[in-house]
This record gives C-alpha cells, sequence and structure tokens, in this order.
C-alpha cells in the first residue's frame, strides 16, 4: 500500500520546540500546529529524544500530544509520527541502542506520552553501530510484531538498507534522510520509495535556504520567499516526497502551505538543479552509526 494519499502533500516537523524552549516559543508553536491543522495538514513528526535536556526525555511528544488535545477543529486523519533507538543519559551522553527490549520500552513510553494506546508510525531514529543490521531488522520486526505501532518508518537508511527493510520487515510507510539544497546525499533513496511506495520524509528540508542565492532569485521572479521556492523544489522532486519543515510559527506555516502551491516551470526547477552549491559529504554523527554487515 502506498501511504502517501494518507500522509498528504505536506508535514511539520516538531524538534526545535523542545531544543529552544522558553513560554514563547511554547505558544508560538502551539499556534503553529493549530494553523496547520486549521489549514488540513494531517501528518506531524517528533521523537523521544526531542527534549531541552536528558533528564526531560520525550518532551516534545508531550507538547505535541497536549498541542492535539487542545485543538478544537477536525482531528479525523491526523498521523502523529515518532522516533526512538537515540539513547540520552546523565551528563547529556548521547548513544544508540537497537535491542528489542530498549526498542520495545521506548515505543512503550512514546505512546504513554502521545496519550494513544497505538502510535500511528513509530520510526527506527538511528542504526546501532554495535548490532549487525539484519539483527535490527528483527528486532523492528519484534516490534511491530506487538502491536504497539500501527506502521514502521525508519530514519537515516541507504538505499539498499531502505530495500531491505522492506523485505525483511513486509512494510515501510516511510523513511526519513537528510535532503535541503546543501545536502543532497543518498538520492538514490528516493528512487527505492518510488518503486516500492514508501514516503519519503527530508529532515533539515531548509537548511541552507539563506546562503542559496538562486532560491531568492526565483523567489523574486514568483513573488514568494526563498523557503517556500525551497519547499516547492523539494516538492517537484518525487511523487513519494512530503516535505516537513520544522513548525514554530504560524506565518512560517502558511508559507510553507504555498510552497506547496507553488508551480515552478521547467526553467525554473532546471536553474536550481544547476546553481545549488556542491552537496556537503555525509556527516560524520551518521557514518558513526553505521553497523557490521
Amino acid at each position: 500500500m502506498n501511504f502517501k494519499e494518507t500522509f498528504g502533500q505536506i508535514g511539520f516537523g516538531c524538534m526545535k520546540a523542545s531544543f529552544n524552549m522558553d513560554a514563547t516559543n511554547r505558544e508560538s508553536t502551539i499556534d503553529a500546529i493549530h494553523t496547520a491543522l486549521d489549514n488540513g495538514v494531517k501528518f506531524f513528526d517528533t521523537a523521544d529524544i526531542y527534549a531541552p535536556s536528558w533528564n526531560s526525555f520525550g518532551h516534545n511528544e508531550i507538547l505535541v500530544a497536549e498541542t492535539l488535545r487542545t485543538y478544537n477543529g477536525n482531528k479525523d486523519g491526523v498521523i502523529v509520527a515518532t522516533k526512538g533507538g537515540i539513547t540520552r543519559k546523565p551528563g547529556e551522553v548521547w548513544g544508540r541502542n537497537a535491542s528489542l527490549d530498549y526498542l520495545l520500552r521506548a515505543a512503550e513510553a512514546s505512546a504513554g506520552r502521545l496519550g494513544v494506546s497505538q502510535i500511528d508510525v513509530w520510526q527506527h531514529h538511528r542504526l546501532d553501530p554495535s548490532l549487525r543490521f539484519e539483527h535490527q531488522l528483527e528486532n523492528l520486526a519484534g516490534l511491530q510484531q506487538r502491536g504497539i505501532t500501527k506502521h514502521i518508518g525508519v530514519s537515516n537508511y541507504s538505499a539498499k538498507q531502505l530495500r531491505r527493510a522492506v523485505e525483511v520487515l513486509g512494510e515501510v510507510v516511510s523513511v526519513q534522510n537528510q535532503l535541503n539544497p546543501v545536502y543532497r546525499q543518498e538520492l538514490d533513496v528516493l528512487e527505492v520509495c518510488e518503486e516500492l511506495g514508501v514516503v519519503y520524509l527530508p529532515w533539515s528540508p531548509m537548511k541552507g535556504v539563506a546562503e542559496t542565492a538562486v532560491l531568492a532569485e526565483i523567489g523574486a521572479e514568483v513573488g514568494a520567499s526563498p523557503y517556500a521556492v525551497a519547499v516547492a523544489w523539494l516538492h517537484s522532486l518525487s511523487p513519494q516526497m512530503l516535505v516537513m519543515p520544522g513548525v514554530t510559527r504560524s506565518a512560517s506555516v502558511l508559507d510553507a502551505l504555498a510552497g506547496i502551491e507553488l508551480e515552478l516551470s521547467a526553467d525554473q526547477l532546471a536553474r536550481i538543479e544547476a546553481e545549488l552549491p556542491e552537496t556537503r559529504p555525509m556527516d560524520a554523527e551518521l557514518l558513526g552509526d553505521l553497523p557490521p554487515e
């Protein structure tokens, strides 16, 4: 089954609210998510690791749950995706854990914070370099079999890993990898998404927009912000693309929605592709997560 139609054309990532939290930012984020809901957005992304500190683990999940609970409009079909697999301990020591025991406890805790009996989409946030990849997939299958989540997604998987995950799990609804104007590694993952019906969720999609001149130039031509142009460009890359900017202000939500409606010409898209800066290399942190074969 292809879940793209269910997820929609755009979603919003909620991470920023918990890493830059103050009272003003909190209320601004709640208002922004309500604005997105008012405009028919159905997909919102969080993670257990999104928190101001190690001892407030799950902060963002609680915020998202509160935001949905206080929304008085139509919430039918709203999907909240969360992630697990990154650990955070006293002293801000970050790590990875893809053991079945940990994933089960993490998913159960996320469901509790979100106030649901079953998570809509639970995503494997990062690979664990201490476990073989196939072992990690077996543990994801174990999580799936427990019924804690309706659907499984993955994050920071290569094209080869994503293909194998679909083979082992039978269904992977989404993959969340970094993709933006300055980071365009692993575009072959998009090809696998199109072949197998997996939804592509780009993280940090607006990174580098401010320093990419062609986006501002085309924005001036079409009467849009460079961020809206970036949304339109990402949206054009694949029918499986669900653009997912960060959400902290209602104005930025409306701007992103304008980007989804923006139709760039073939010439404008070609100019963007030709004038984007050279892609940056794979993040060292992601390379450090690569598991043994």
